[in-house]
């Protein structure tokens, strides 16, 4: 087999390089990447070493060529947040959502088996009542959850044999070789390391469902090997679990008994939070019961102090630094090396 991993040198995109040659030892496993934030390396070291190649490319601009004899594509390249989502709208529009269906239909073209693309469970904006099901109503209120659902419209369109999977992922945590704070329970987790203080800025009660970036690597795997009578040759499915649906105060308490001395500190006087939703998860147990999310809200946070100590994290600035993916870009542009349009200005890609 030969995978293709767009996007390999992000937070999730280091944890599916390890799994998939965990798991394929005799496969090809390429990546495609802009990098933005190649140098945002966080562990002992880059796992861009397990690739058989790296490849340094603009996703609005992947040639066929790439594609070439690959089995599956594993599509993480995109603007991966609200704060950069706000911040560059028409940008996210057109490398999370235009490129994403360029790529899925050049895929189709060369005769590649399997599509996963990293959709977001976002799309469910400010959701009451009970957990949101894939045919419920979506509500995206940011760029960012507006290009998914726009992605996963476009892709569903696409004819052919090309299985095409679309992981509506819950919120992304743990460690990982090239980590973020700009996630919140990594966030929380990085105030009470360097701090003592968690600070949560919404009253405590919005919802959230987290998932373990070992998990979802674990999700995206299954996909990329998935046969269409599971599931049909269109899926849209919600990856995590159950179990995991949180309430922010809820996070910030489980931080606190992992990091003892911790002061917790909620904001009972905030205005609505702008995303709030519980998700049933139960169509991606049926279809993947031997892929199912293991890494526990405990193990996550455990994982997350013992890496961070590891690498000597003490910033109680960590929010003005190079784990803020939103920082990143802006220090890029702000030295010349990107334009507004996230596109490079000297002799990189």
């Amino acid at each position: 087999m030969k995978f293709l991993i767009t996007g390999n040198l992000g937070y999730v995109g280091s944890a599916v390089t390890k799994l998939l040659r965990h798991r394929f030892k005799d496969s090809i496993i390429v990546g495609f990447d802009s990098a933005y934030f190649s140098h945002c390396i966080t562990g002992s070291s880059a796992p861009e070493h397990l690739l058989n190649q790296q490849i340094f490319g603009d996703i609005r601009n992947i040639t066929p060529d790439i594609l070439e004899d690959c089995t599956a594509i594993i599509h993480l390249a995109a603007i991966s947040n609200d704060p950069m989502g706000n911040s560059f709208e028409q940008v996210t529009r057109e490398i999370n959502q235009d490129a994403s269906a360029q790529l899925a239909l050049a895929a189709s073209t060369a005769g590649i088996l399997n599509l996963v693309f990293a959709s977001s469970c976002s799309v469910y904006g400010v959701a009451e009542g009970g957990a949101r099901r894939e045919g419920d109503p979506l509500n995206p209120v940011t760029a960012y959850a507006k290009s998914k659902v726009g992605t996963e419209e476009q892709l569903s369109g696409i004819d052919g044999d090309m299985t095409i999977t679309c992981l509506r992922f819950a919120t992304a945590c743990g460690m990982s070789s090239r980590l973020r704070l700009d996630l919140v329970l990594n966030d929380f987790v990085a105030c009470a390391l360097s701090s003592g203080e968690i600070s949560v800025l919404s009253d405590g009660t919005p919802w959230r469902p987290l998932i373990d970036t070992q998990d979802m690597a674990e999700a995206m795997v299954w996909a990329a090997t998935r046969p269409p009578e599971n599931g049909g040759r269109f899926l849209i499915v919600n990856a995590g679990a159950n179990a995991a649906n949180y309430q922010v105060r809820d996070l910030a308490a489980a931080v606190a008994r992992h990091v003892p001395g911790t002061n917790v500190s909620i904001n009972t006087s905030a205005a609505v939070d702008s995303r709030s939703y519980r998700v049933d998860f139960g169509l991606y147990a049926e279809l993947a019961p031997d892929n199912q999310p293991r890494v526990t809200l405990d193990d996550s946070i455990a994982q997350l102090v013992s890496g961070m100590r590891g690498m000597g994290f003490a910033d109680p600035d960590f929010r003005q630094s190079k784990l803020i993916r939103l920082r990143v870009l802006q220090d890029h542009i702000s030295s010349g090396r990107l334009s507004g349009a996230l596109k490079w200005q000297d002799d990189r890609p």
